[in-house]
This record gives structure tokens, sequence and C-alpha cells, in this order.
């Protein structure tokens, strides 16, 4: 019934819990999760999760706040994405809220290195997970360039004002929200998924972080995405079952699945 468009079930939070899990999963109707990559040295065993388990899919990308890690090339990711079950570039895109002593000049390498993601999505034609946070601007006009049109994706975990989400719509992106939604301070969250259409609409954990209430600041699980859809159903003046139907939809559209009957 629902899906966890974004989640990172590699994070050693799971390491001994894997099996309750894919367990609360099955108990919360959640029949499918991504597995997002946040490095090239992780990314063997995301995409090990995705084969071993038939619901579970996986992305390859690294993440923009990584530093000291691999730095990826098109070739790298492309190389990768023809691995079975890898359905996505990303996670990728631009952070600018940990910049400390360092002006956004100085962040030429992560932009650089979204570029790097775009490329790969046009070469491969999969879709692009995006991540941004206080680089909005920057982020939209490095997909104009360098998607040029070609690039479709997903902006997840979505925090952005409504104009943004405007911009991101209008370039063919889907918008994704997670257990932020439900967060009592998340008043103009609410009123940007109120304007998203729900046939744009992705639901998300990114567990382990970002846990819905009434469990935020616990680990985050995929059976979570539930409560998001529970919230998300709510503004949308819907049942919770049409926002499961509808973003299992905009999933399997977005990242070509076979539809599971």
């Amino acid at each position: 019934m629902f899906v966890d468009s974004h989640c990172h079930l590699n994070f050693p939070e799971y390491a001994q819990t894997l099996d309750q899990v894919r367990a609360d999963m099955a108990e919360a109707r959640v029949d499918k999760a991504l597995c997002i990559s946040t490095t090239l040295e992780e990314f063997p065993q995301v995409q090990a999760l995705a084969g071993r388990y038939d619901n579970f899919w996986a992305t390859v990308g690294v993440h923009p706040d990584n530093e000291g890690v691999q730095e990826p090339t098109v070739e790298d990711l492309v190389e990768r994405s023809r691995l079975p079950r890898v359905v996505g570039i990303g996670e990728t895109g631009l952070d600018y809220h940990r910049l400390g002593e360092r002006s956004v000049a100085d962040m030429a390498w992560q932009r650089e290195r979204f570029r790097v993601h775009v490329r790969a999505a046009r070469q491969t034609g999969l879709p692009l997970v995006i991540h941004t946070r206080e680089a909005s601007a920057d982020t939209l006009a490095i997909l104009q360039e360098e998607g040029e049109g070609q690039v479709r994706g997903v902006f997840h975990c979505f925090t952005e004002t409504e104009a943004v989400a405007r911009a991101a719509l209008d370039l063919g992106f889907f918008i994704s929200f997670s257990g932020i939604l439900t967060f009592k301070n998340a008043v103009e969250l609410r009123e940007v998924a109120r304007f998203v259409p729900l046939n744009r609409c992705l639901i998300e954990t990114d567990s382990p972080y970002l846990a819905p209430t009434p469990h935020r600041g616990k680990t985050n699980s995929p059976a979570y995405v539930s409560l998001v859809a529970r919230q998300l159903a709510a503004i949308k003046g819907c049942d919770e079952a049409e926002v499961g139907r509808v973003t299992t939809e905009n999933f399997e559209q977005l990242f070509s699945l076979v539809r599971c009957s």
C-alpha cells in the first residue's frame, strides 16, 4: 500500500535489526523501499540489499555533505547504474547549511560533484534523487544548465518554499515529503504540501533520521512512512489509501518499476 521512497537501511542502526524492520514494514503495509547511496564506498552494501530482497531497490551517488570520500566521475556512476536493481542517481545536490567558516564560493567542489551526477543521469536516463538545503537557487540553476530539460527525478525530504516547489515541478520533478511534515512547527511545509498536486508527490522516511510524530527523536523505520501518508491525507482531504495508491504509482512511474499486484 505504501512505498518508502528514500531510506538508508545499510546504516549501522540496522545491522542487527533488519529482519524486524522488514516485519514492521509488512505489518504497516509498506510494500517497497528505495535504499539510497551516499558514497561510492558504501554503494556495494546498498546494492546488495536490493539484490537480497525483492521489494528493495537501490541508487548510486555521493551525498553533497560527504567530504574525504571517493569523488565520483560520470563513468563511475554510469558503470554502477547498470547493476541489477539500481534505479536512480543520487543522493546528490547541494547543501550550504554547514558552511562554517567557508563561503558559498568555496563550495565549487560541491557544485561540480552535482554536475557530474546530472550528466550521469542524462547519459543513463535514470532519475535524480536531489538533496538541497539552503541552496535551492544554485540547485535549480544547475539542473537547468546541465539537465537541459533531459533529466527527471525527485526533490527528497522537501523543506523549501512553495516557490521552490513550483520551480521543481516546472522542471518535471516530483516532491517527496518526510516525517518533518508531521512536526508541530512544520506549518509552512504543510502549506507547501497542500500546494503540490498529489500526482506529483512521493513519501519517505529518510531512515534512520527524522522519525515522524509520535516517534520523533527515535530511530526511524520505513514502517513509519504510513504516518507521513496519514498526515498528507489530512492535508489533502482524502484517505490514506488514496495517498498510498497515488504515491506508489508515482514512485513506480518515476523509477520505471514494473507494477506489483
